[in-house]
């Protein structure tokens, strides 16, 4: 069973890059599998797409359950899952639950290129992202970088749209995408399946297409009516 969230310290100031960062995952890449593909490699379970690796294979030093400020929102389209991707709006209200995975700055780099079907091998100059809490290093659906505070003294980063929820229209998630990221909540958080279905239900691009009685029954490995 996972501890508590850990609280996250103010955004880091000045624009050092240190050699670790906190990669926080608030999608697929809760699931410690799954994240162990964009590592080391491999064809994560319910995809058939085949992530290179990071040029460090290793696992994280440590993942611990954190809590971002800002609003989870489903949108665009996955090539992997079908129906819509999860994303992270820093500028929406409430919280939005994700598991913080300490790994190199090269591991993040690589792990952001992997987010856009692109080769690892490129580092990221991570200082405008820490000076500014924000920078887009593309205009692609995972290339705007976030700082969302700092934990155990080093940066909490990750990575989505360029837009926010109020901007891209919502596209419902599929069943085995939400079955996926209930697996994660529970792995990172230790969430129940009612829990977690209220928080998914919830997320605009999911709200008014799935209820939460719906998305229970996913998680619980049933398989209700799509989406209206």
């Amino acid at each position: 069973m996972p501890g508590p969230a850990e609280p996250l310290g103010p955004a880091p100031r000045g624009t050092a890059a240190p050699d670790r960062v906190w990669y926080a995952a608030y999608g697929s890449n809760m699931h410690a599998d799954r994240i162990r593909c964009y590592l080391a490699g491999g064809i994560p379970a319910g995809s058939a797409h085949r992530y290179p690796g990071c040029r460090e294979p290793r696992d994280p030093e440590r993942s611990v359950p954190v809590w971002l400020p800002g609003t989870l929102y489903f949108a665009t389209e996955s090539l992997v899952w079908t129906g819509g991707r999860a994303f992270y709006d820093p500028d929406g209200d409430g919280t939005v639950a994700a598991r913080a995975h300490l790994v190199t700055a090269g591991q993040f780099a690589d792990l952001v290129a992997q987010e856009m079907y692109r080769p690892p091998g490129t580092d990221l100059d991570l200082a405008a992202v820490l000076g500014a809490g924000r920078y887009a290093i593309g205009p692609g659906r995972y290339e705007t970088l976030v700082c969302a505070g700092t934990l155990t003294g080093l940066p909490v980063l990750t990575c989505t749209a360029p837009a926010g929820y109020r901007e891209l229209p919502g596209n419902p998630p599929s069943a085995a995408y939400l079955r996926h990221l209930g697996a994660g909540l529970a792995e990172a958080h230790g969430w129940p399946p009612e829990r977690a279905a209220r928080y998914l239900a919830a997320a605009p691009g999911a709200h008014g297409h799935w209820t939460a009685a719906a998305v229970e029954a996913v998680l619980r490995g049933h398989d209700p009516a799509p989406p209206g």
